[in-house]
């Protein structure tokens, strides 16, 4: 790990990103969580997760990518993984729908009675939010501070440098970032938010199977959705 900007971050990543790390607007996000900090604002998740998803997975071993909006604002939700808590914490009604997706069609997948998440970011499963912190009990604060421009950078970088990715687009936010993935190179599967909020139109999208098959084409590990 190396530290940049007082936040850890992989190798890989650091060397991948080092030109935005270098940007003004790297520089504005970091003296803006530090003035909201020092103003006695809580902010989500801790400092030492905001890169979980990056420290991780590696960019040489990212497989599949899963875009979220922003992390959960509530306390000891978020931790640096789009769509995952911590175990001990209640599931969300999007996982739950994550979950019941994947056991409709991966045989032999029994429900986890966790939200952790981690188990398929070590496979490969990039687990990112396109803005990396949040405001406690404030959905989208952060939304505006610059966390897009990096992580679409991130999107780029991704697109750009590696192939055969599955990037996995739930729900119109997360249908926005296909403009920065060259779809000749990879793979995208789009579906509506598995949120309860958007009906049951995520059930059937076959998302899960989808990218197993499509890595095992590839001659590449399928993930293992079991945790």
């Amino acid at each position: 790990m190396s530290k940049v900007n007082n936040v850890q971050i992989e190798e890989s990543w650091k060397a991948v990103l080092k030109e935005e790390f270098e940007q003004p607007y790297f520089a504005t996000i970091k003296q803006f969580l530090v003035q909201e900090k020092q103003a006695g604002k809580v902010i989500y998740p801790k400092g030492s997760l905001i890169f979980n998803a990056f420290n991780l997975t590696p960019f040489d071993k990212v497989k599949v990518v899963v875009i979220g909006q922003d992390p959960y604002h509530n306390p000891g939700q978020a931790m640096g993984l789009s769509f995952s808590v911590p175990k001990g914490v209640r599931v969300p009604p999007s996982l739950k729908n994550i979950y019941k997706e994947i056991a409709n069609t991966i045989d032999d997948f029994k429900i986890p009675d966790h939200g952790d998440l981690t188990a398929w970011a070590q496979q490969g499963v990039f687990l990112l939010n396109a803005m990396l912190t949040v405001e406690h009990n404030k959905a989208g604060s952060h939304k505006k501070i610059g966390w897009q421009t990096f992580t679409d950078a991130v999107i780029r970088r991704l697109s750009d440098e590696r192939e055969g990715l599955v990037f996995l687009l739930w729900g119109n936010f997360a249908k926005q970032k296909k403009a920065f993935i060259d779809e000749m190179k990879h793979h995208v599967l789009e579906s509506v938010h598995p949120s309860p909020l958007a009906g049951n139109g995520f059930q059937g999208c076959g998302h899960f199977s989808t990218t197993n098959e499509l890595l095992i084409k590839q001659g590449q590990e399928p993930i293992d959705w079991a945790m």
